[in-house]
């Protein structure tokens, strides 16, 4: 599944470039994430966890990040096992940073491939309503560190526990609102 989100950060790029850079720093504002080993040379050990609707998937894996310096972009590919489920997950992830007014726009481009119990939701649209909330809550808490006085108050700022019922009855009622708005839209423009 393709997952491609925009996000804009009030803030520079360079300050933007340079958190990015901080994985143990960024993974704090990943809900649900929890990074567990820096093996150097840009490989990480860590855990994911993700409740999707009933289901609560724990995903243990590895990641490798790679940055371009010149072009203030990198990639992050990985894979997790959630042992408990039996779900398996792969990700690549290509993001670039661009300098706008007012801050940064970061591009991010996943590729998202889900097998096992956990696959199911992302055929029901599930996963990419959750990704866009989990993107909102991740933005949410890179401007908060940004915007932190000091490095200890920085530290602090970490993304909240991904909430699965709440989040799970969100995204339904984002897609039944989004279904009345096509039924309604509909009937408006053929008036």
């Amino acid at each position: 599944m393709k997952i491609t989100e925009v996000i804009e950060v009030s803030r520079p790029i360079d300050q933007v470039w340079s958190l990015f850079q901080d994985v143990p720093d960024l993974a704090t504002c990943l809900p649900g994430a929890e990074l567990t080993e820096d093996k150097g040379d840009g490989q990480y050990a860590g855990n994911v966890s993700v409740k999707l609707g009933p289901m609560t998937a724990m995903f243990e894996g590895q990641a490798t990040v790679t940055a371009d310096v010149a072009a203030k972009a990198g990639k992050v590919t990985g894979k997790g096992v959630d042992k408990r489920g039996g779900s398996q997950a792969q990700m690549k992830v290509d993001y670039a940073l661009q300098e706008m007014d007012g801050g940064t726009r970061v591009t991010v481009d996943a590729d998202v491939m889900l097998a096992g119990a956990a696959a199911q939701f992302g055929r029901t649209g599930l996963i990419q309503e959750m990704s866009k909330r989990i993107i909102g809550e991740f933005v949410e808490c890179v401007e908060a560190k940004l915007a932190a006085t000091t490095v200890e108050e920085a530290a602090e700022i970490t993304a909240g526990e991904v909430k699965g019922f709440s989040l799970f009855l969100s995204s339904l009622w984002a897609t039944v609102l989004g279904f009345f708005k096509r039924l309604f839209g509909a009937k408006d423009g053929g008036s």
